[in-house]
């Protein structure tokens, strides 16, 4: 899989993992157990003590109760998810978090644009970042939860690449409020 992960935009897979963890907030969608941390709320209580940082503080926080929150719901073997792509990628995207802490005004504009999401539609929230392509919005309309309702299973095999992650995160449109459905795909061989 060393292949793929060129064609990984990190900070593109930043901002997915943004939006997806701001809409699924108690004060948005109800999927996991941060109130407004990703909003103004988690801003003003942590620009006290991270000045600088605060923004990338409040996404790893939230970062981490998603990927804690969609393991314990679901977490199939041998496959990938928003919060659970292969070990390389997840490594090479810790190490992009030193460059992104030394640019925070270049993300300032986005942690804000994130912040103002009502949680309303987790798909327009995509779309008002640039996240998402029309031909990605049509492919997450044909997509749909599993029986047990945990689930959202995308058909086919796939090697990470930015439009399955991207389908990865869209799908989590397929969720309700109180009621998270994971979207996953099975990993290439």
């Amino acid at each position: 899989m060393t292949d793929a992960t060129p064609s990984i935009d990190f900070d593109r897979l930043f901002k997915l993992r943004l939006v997806v963890a701001r809409h699924g907030e108690m004060d948005a969608a109800k999927w996991w157990n941060t109130q407004g941390m990703l909003g103004r709320r988690g801003a003003v209580v942590l620009k006290r003590g991270f000045p600088a940082t605060h923004h990338f503080t409040q996404a790893r926080i939230v970062f981490e109760v998603a990927k804690s929150r969609c393991h314990e719901l679901f977490d199939p073997p041998g496959c990938m998810t928003l919060w659970s792509l292969p070990a390389e990628i997840e490594e090479q995207f810790q190490e992009h978090w030193q460059g992104w802490l030394d640019e925070t005004d270049k993300w300032t504009p986005v942690f804000q644009q994130v912040e103002a999401q009502s949680g309303a539609d987790l798909l327009k929230s995509l779309g008002e970042l640039d996240l998402i392509s029309q031909e990605q919005l049509n492919a997450v309309a044909k997509l749909r939860r599993s029986a047990e309702n945990r689930a959202v299973p995308i058909s086919g095999t796939f090697r990470p690449n930015d439009d399955i992650i991207t389908i990865l995160a869209a799908g989590f449109a397929r969720g309700e409020s109180g009621n998270p459905a994971i979207p996953y795909a099975r990993l290439e061989a």
